[in-house]
């Protein structure tokens, strides 16, 4: 019986957890293995374009709510992620036109566009606590429980609670159903085709007859897709708050990076790669280890690192990657 609770404690603190947030940077880190694929930089602004996107979900949400309109056990930010797709994947485009469309003209070197792109992320930053304020907004309104410890403990008996929050599993589905849709979109349309065309060898696509402006429109409206859908799940399943999405810049690239950037199924493990390295080792496995072996009881929480130092995980995943294996796991690009 020890060994069921220390398993049930496990999925509850370590394995649902991860899992929901793998998926959130799973989609965020796509969306940067995209544009450096496909554009040819590193979109530094991702983070913020997560947030922006999440903001006006957020505002659409509101205005639903007002007008009494909502979902009932769902979330009503899933009824206004679409149009926050719409508006965000518009701010993109705008962007790509004002100012990434100059640079690329004149062919500039990557470390330009890099420097574009962080001033960029400044401007979106601006304009999302302007827009939302920067105060922390929790705006799931849906059922909170799936599963519930009360529901729990009356259907197995069992001492360790587990909970299953909606939201984890409005993240999970809504992620595969997007990778699965990205990853047909690819591989099956001759525009994704075209992309994938233009991502390989830029000179012969074009020699080819693939318009770069179609393909360079496509990416963004599909990177303003997934930057959004990233940033509103992982708003619902946390809270929102705009310096936040900043701070997920690094674990988002570590993603994008330990799978293979450039390589989008590289892009999913490593968001799982990171985001179990995160979890499990800033978990506090005293109750795991006490179930295991009743007789130790540890002073300590038996916590390997503090929640404080968690982003140092990712960052210290991303440097042996760089220097053990540039091309990550999957063998991408070389950064």
């Amino acid at each position: 019986m020890d060994v069921i609770n220390a398993l049930v404690a496990l999925t509850n603190y370590v394995i649902i957890p991860a899992t929901a947030y793998g998926a959130q940077l799973a989609l965020g880190a796509l969306g940067v293995t995209l544009v450096y694929s496909i554009l040819r930089f590193s979109n530094f602004a991702h983070g913020d374009t997560m947030a922006l996107g999440t903001g006006i979900v957020i505002l659409i949400t509101w205005g639903f709510q007002s007008l009494g309109i909502t979902l009932g056990p769902l979330p009503t930010a899933l009824l206004a992620l679409p149009f926050g797709i719409v508006i965000t994947a518009a701010l993109l485009l705008g962007t790509d036109r004002t100012v990434y469309r100059f640079y690329r003209k004149v062919r500039a070197a990557p470390v330009v566009l890099v420097m574009v792109s962080v001033g960029v992320m400044f401007v979106m930053n601006a304009l999302t606590r302007f827009l939302i304020g920067v105060d922390q907004i929790n705006f799931d309104d849906g059922v909170r429980f799936v599963i519930s410890a009360r529901q729990w403990r009356d259907m197995t008996g069992l001492s360790e609670p587990l909970t299953l929050r909606s939201t984890q599993v409005i993240t999970v589905i809504t992620a595969v159903a997007v990778m699965v849709l990205l990853f047909w979109f690819l591989n099956r349309t001759r525009t994704g085709k075209s992309m994938r065309a233009f991502s390989d060898n830029e000179d012969l696509a074009l020699l080819s007859g693939i318009d770069p402006n179609r393909v360079v429109t496509v990416t963004w409206i599909i990177t303003g897709a997934l930057a959004t859908i990233a940033g509103t799940l992982y708003g619902l399943d946390k809270s929102f708050k705009a310096f936040t999405y900043f701070q997920l810049l690094l674990p988002i690239f570590a993603a994008a990076i330990v799978g293979g950037i450039g390589s989008p199924v590289g892009a999913i493990l490593g968001g799982f790669v990171i985001s179990f390295s995160e979890v499990g080792l800033t978990y506090a496995w005293k109750k795991v280890a006490t179930y295991l072996v009743p007789a130790w009881e540890p002073d300590g929480l038996v916590q390997l690192l503090s929640t404080d130092y968690k982003f140092a995980v990712s960052f210290t995943i991303l440097i042996l990657v760089l220097i053990f294996r540039p091309t990550g796991l999957l063998k991408g690009k070389i950064v």
